[in-house]
């Protein structure tokens, strides 16, 4: 039994018993799914919760189907304690923390699958990443019933792809980004951080400078290509491999012409430094 200073709940039954209490209230409910490893940018997505709901559960859940053979699903950190006592600082209501036999019992066979937003960019590097994450969070929304979930725009593809999710299986939630929280170097925070040596730290925050440069250009009226072109060699000078350097249009992620952008976009980055995998965006603005 953990001995958290907040209130947790570690089954569905459980779960529901504390939301229906807070139904019967007519109070809103927020939700901030997490995979734990909490830092500033989870714990400003539940004070953004708290601002717009009465209540507000985070989950914490290493999601095993979101990591392919070889990714570090066993060395994720896990640190619930620590995280308890964030989140209990941060004045959330619940942490719900189901074990893997609760999200995926004996004979679970359901996948969700998405196209669209889910096309391109982290899919390429790792074709099995968005199904795992449709898959949990829409049992996690299942279990939960929120009114409204909270996503990191550091993560940008996945929270497109949720806002797909919600609209093409109807899920009467509403999904609220929160901006990016960074280090005072500009490096978006992320629990995969902690795996950076001393020397590949120094050269992480490369990756938000060469994304705001390929910002700027776009925003100047380089042409998509020639921009792009630029940022991927700058990034392959700084990183010790490149998944991808791009631009996206940013309402849909669909690609954009060779030519200046006619229309907001996004940059985004996924570049590697030894075993760490970083992943970084930049909003960009059209030309006026």
């Amino acid at each position: 039994m953990l001995n958290l200073q907040i209130p947790h709940a570690t089954t569905v039954s459980a779960l529901r018993a504390r939301i229906r209490s807070w139904r019967e209230d007519r109070l809103r409910i927020g939700f901030v799914p997490t995979m734990g490893a909490l830092h500033d940018g989870h714990i400003s997505l539940v004070r953004l919760a708290k601002t717009h709901c009465d209540r507000v559960v985070a989950s914490i859940f290493v999601n095993p189907r979101q990591f392919a053979p070889g990714e570090d699903l066993d060395a994720y950190p896990r640190t619930v304690v620590e995280d308890a006592e964030k989140l209990a600082t941060a004045k959330c209501d619940l942490i719900y923390l189901p074990a893997n036999g609760i999200m995926y019992p004996e004979g679970y066979s359901a996948t969700v699958s998405l196209g669209g937003a889910a096309e391109g960019l982290e899919s390429e590097a790792r074709p099995h990443f968005f199904d795992g994450v449709a898959t949990v969070v829409a049992k996690l929304f299942n279990q939960v019933r929120p009114d409204m979930a909270f996503f990191g725009e550091k993560d940008y593809q996945q929270l497109m792809v949720i806002r797909q999710l919600v609209r093409d299986l109807d899920f009467p939630i509403d999904i609220v980004g929160g901006e990016t929280v960074r280090e005072a170097d500009g490096l978006a925070m992320s629990s995969r951080n902690v795996y950076l040596s001393p020397d590949d730290r120094a050269r992480a925050a490369r990756l938000n400078a060469i994304l705001n440069s390929f910002a700027a250009a776009l925003t100047a009226g380089t042409p998509r290509a020639d921009a792009q072109a630029d940022a991927l060699k700058a990034a392959q000078d700084a990183f010790d491999a490149v998944d991808y350097i791009e631009a996206r249009c940013a309402a849909t992620l669909a690609p954009l012409d060779e030519g200046p952008i006619d229309r907001n976009a996004r940059v985004l980055g996924a570049v590697r430094l030894g075993r760490t995998r970083l992943i970084d965006n930049i909003a960009v603005k059209r030309p006026s």
